[in-house]
């Protein structure tokens, strides 16, 4: 299986969220719900988990450097 990454760093946030979570496409879409509800104040929704689905990016995409936030998709 494929690793993914979700990586707040690509989107902006009040608090200048620098979190990457890297791993299984499952584990990552998980780890990351939770994270958008906990940290971000997201309700964490059947739909806000295939939104989180449809922005993952290949694992080997990473990079330290810093990213210019982009507009989250519609």
């Amino acid at each position: 299986m494929t690793r993914m990454m979700a990586d707040c760093r690509r989107f902006p946030s009040d608090s200048n969220c620098s979190l990457t979570i890297i791993g299984e496409t499952d584990e990552v879409i998980r780890a990351a719900a939770e994270h958008a509800a906990s940290v971000h104040g997201h309700e964490d929704t059947p739909e806000m988990r295939e939104q989180i689905r449809g922005m993952l990016e290949p694992a080997e995409a990473y990079s330290n450097a810093q990213r210019t936030p982009e507009p989250l998709p519609g």
